[in-house]
């Protein structure tokens, strides 16, 4: 929870409330389903909850924004961004029924009212959404191709509306066709080590009705 706060100090006493709640929420939970990693579990706000909230380094959603998580798995990017901004939507994800399932029970226990989850393909999400978030879910051609036309067509923020997407490794080839694309080092934002090979992608998408 330290790391939390080191690089979000301005948090409310609610918000580090549900932060601190995660560790057991998640400890429960992984138990009975195998939401998260056994590697993972022990370093859950460094390889979970900061990763996630690397997004919000990048961007400061606007009140009133909706977000779409893609392939959210037992919550993440999603829950920890529905934290930090509990004036935005969050939809989350998933086509795995029981890791849902897991992230329902975390927001109802966390009384967190902005999320909302769909046992669901994302190409059947019959939605628009200011951003479209997700952790290395599949290469970034596959994926655009999942979220085509989902893009809202309003425009609140400074960048334009599209995907932020937290991958690792060498993006070059994936992101060939992509002149739009940009890549930010988790580094600029992070020193632990962990975050030495993390990027963020952020690729504008257009609205197309």
């Amino acid at each position: 929870m330290d790391l939390i706060l080191k690089y979000f100090p301005d948090l409310t006493e609610e918000q580090i409330n549900q932060f601190e709640k995660l560790e057991t929420l998640y400890n429960n939970w992984n138990a009975k389903i195998n939401v998260v990693s056994r590697k993972d579990i022990d370093e859950l706000y460094l390889r979970h909850v900061l990763h996630s909230l690397a997004i919000a380094k990048f961007i400061e959603f606007k009140d009133g924004s909706s977000i779409l998580d893609v392939g959210t798995g037992g919550g993440f990017p999603g829950i920890p961004l529905a934290i930090l901004f509990p004036n935005c939507k969050f939809h989350l994800v998933d086509s795995i029924a029981k890791k849902l399932r897991v992230v329902d029970e975390v927001a109802t226990d966390l009384g967190l009212n902005n999320v909302k989850t769909t046992h669901s393909r994302a190409e059947a999400i019959d939605e628009h959404f200011d951003f479209i978030v997700s952790r290395a879910v599949a290469a970034m051609p596959t994926f655009v191709n999942w979220v085509k036309g989902k893009i809202a067509k309003s425009q609140k923020h400074y960048i334009k509306n599209g995907i932020i997407y937290l991958k690792g490794g060498d993006l070059q080839e994936e992101l060939k066709d992509y002149k739009t694309a940009k890549v930010y080092s988790l580094t600029d934002y992070y020193e632990e080590d962990f975050f030495e090979t993390k990027k963020i992608v952020y690729l504008p998408l257009k609205y197309k009705g």
